[in-house]
């Protein structure tokens, strides 16, 4: 399912991608630039199972690609109609 002018239904591969299956893609985040999971249905509330799934996948990318510490933030700011998260990087002081 996805809507018409919506930019991570398009998924246009603008920046690196790191995963993409039939569920979700992964890729870095035009806006931020770390690293994001997007569920391709565009609905902003996936059950928790999905949720999960979704989050284990970017986990496994995170465990994979990157050696930052983060966590996931997946507040609907800019895009609120579309589910995604962003693997943040946790900061140390």
């Amino acid at each position: 399912m996805s809507a018409p002018h919506c930019e991570l239904c398009e998924a246009a591969p603008l920046t690196e991608w790191y995963y993409s299956d039939e569920e979700c893609w992964i890729a870095e985040c035009e806006s931020c630039f770390v690293p994001m999971v997007v569920w391709r249905h565009h609905d902003p509330a996936p059950d928790d199972v999905t949720k999960q799934r979704l989050w284990a996948r970017l986990e496994t990318v995170m465990a994979e690609r990157f050696s930052f510490e983060h966590y996931i933030d997946d507040n609907l700011r800019s895009i609120p109609d579309h589910y995604h998260a962003h693997a943040r990087r946790r900061f140390r002081f």
